[in-house]
């Protein structure tokens, strides 16, 4: 392609709809980045503590919440694995009235292959809404990172986006994503 031609084919692929920059952005001198003050030996020892608790606290968070959706999601998994190699006679052979009565052999080894087949949906099931209750949430914002340590003068990050009420704030917006 010639010069001129990518000229043209640039002016056609252009609309008048197109978003242009309307002009500079304004400058916050907080925002720069500016060379900062290091922080004293004790104080950045002390920081790095608060830090590194804080985003242990966070990760604990977002642990807890993983383990509870998979729980919830993943009970009728449990529940039919659970009966299924209960009553087997290779495996348990509990005594229990059901298993003599209703489930035998060929009964366990079916609810032990339905047990993992729905497994797969529901664990993708529950990732989708791990993965969206942590974005509506802002769970990963509150990670901070360990330059807060080290410099004077580094805002929290959450605290930027409107601290916890900017969680609330963001529940009243539509946020739509593919998972």
């Amino acid at each position: 392609m010639s010069d001129q031609e990518f000229d043209d084919f640039e002016a056609d692929s252009l609309s008048d709809s197109s978003r242009m920059i309307s002009g500079l952005p304004t400058y916050n001198m907080e925002d720069q980045l500016l060379p900062m003050e290091r922080r004293s030996t004790c104080e950045c020892w002390a920081w790095t503590f608060l830090v590194v608790v804080m985003n242990s606290l966070v990760f604990f968070l977002n642990v807890l919440l993983l383990a509870s959706i998979f729980a919830v999601v993943l009970l009728p998994t449990i529940v039919v694995v659970y009966f299924g190699f209960q009553c087997h006679s290779r495996v348990l052979h509990s005594m229990a009235y059901y298993c003599k009565t209703i489930l035998d052999d060929n009964s366990s080894s079916a609810l032990i292959i339905l047990g993992f087949i729905i497994m797969s949906p529901l664990i993708v099931v529950a990732t989708a809404l791990y993965c969206s209750l942590a974005r509506r949430l802002r769970l990963f914002m509150c990670f901070q990172p360990c330059a807060r340590a080290v410099y004077k003068g580094v805002k929290w990050q959450w605290y930027e986006d409107g601290g916890i009420y900017g969680c609330v704030k963001a529940w009243n917006t539509q946020v739509k994503a593919w998972v």
